[in-house]
């Protein structure tokens, strides 16, 4: 797609738009889009990966920040009729009116990656798959396991609630303009979870982020650190088996949540 009419890349909302075509085309083929779908693409930019969409699904509802890409985008509705353009900031757009099952597939704002994620992970029983374009550090952050280096607080938050694959790199090359990193798509499958309350899901988060809080020190001196009773934690570990010298790093996620459970007095529901 040309160029013209679409102005230059708004540096402040970290635009960098996709312009190779056979990216696209591997992201469309990775979110196993059929004519069913209902697809939520978080900034479209310049349309690209939109017209594919549209011709692979049923409906998209294509949110875009910048109300000027926006305006020009609605120049080109007649070509997708099955395109819905929403101008907003879908850190806050309401997600309720879309279908159980809806796909999310989008080319991620670098800015914004981080929080639009946990956003969708919070609403995660809406989609039935996200397909998402971030940095590349962000998703090998993702999928990380214990004892990487880049295993920590965002590994053990998303794999809690997904299973997340990293399916292909992309060169900063297949952007306009190009950005400093390379990307990779990550294919984000929520999991069926039994229900927990946001209280619960707060303690976790509270505890994962404590237990990161200080890498160097063992899970213990850190928990302390964050006002959690040593003697509690030494408890819990050596009830579940973990050794007091473990740090955050040497947990599984499943480790994560039976230790929150057991600090909690709630039993563990991944056993």
């Amino acid at each position: 797609m040309p160029d013209h009419p679409f102005p230059p890349a708004n540096k402040r909302l970290g635009q960098h738009f996709l312009i190779d075509p056979n990216i696209i085309r591997k992201i469309v083929t990775a979110a196993a889009v059929t004519p069913d779908d209902t697809v939520l693409e978080i900034g479209p930019g310049r349309g690209a990966l939109t017209a594919a969409l549209s011709k692979a699904a049923r409906r998209v509802v294509a949110v875009e920040i910048d109300p000027l890409l926006h305006r020009l985008l609605q120049d080109r509705q007649t070509e997708w009729p099955n395109v819905e353009l929403i101008c907003a900031d879908a850190l806050k757009y309401p997600t309720d009116g879309f279908p159980t099952g809806t796909a999310v597939v989008a080319n991620l704002p670098y800015y914004a990656s981080t929080p639009l994620l946990f956003r969708l992970l919070e609403q995660r029983t809406r989609w039935s798959r996200m397909v998402l374009m971030l940095q590349e550090e962000v998703v090998d952050r993702l999928i990380a396991g214990p004892g990487r280096p880049d295993y920590g607080v965002l590994s053990v938050m998303a794999q809690h609630v997904a299973e997340m694959t990293k399916e292909f790199y992309v060169s900063p090359h297949c952007f306009r303009p190009k950005p400093d990193v390379g990307s990779a798509v990550v294919s984000v499958r929520p999991k069926t979870l039994p229900d927990r309350s946001v209280e619960e899901e707060s303690r976790f988060g509270a505890l994962v982020r404590g237990a990161f809080a200080h890498r160097r020190k063992t899970l213990v001196n850190s928990l302390r650190d964050e006002a959690y009773d040593q003697k509690s934690v030494t408890a819990a570990l050596d009830a579940l088996g973990i050794s007091v010298t473990a740090r955050a790093e040497n947990l599984s996620v499943a480790q994560f949540v039976s230790l929150e459970a057991r600090l909690s007095g709630s039993p563990s529901s991944h056993g």
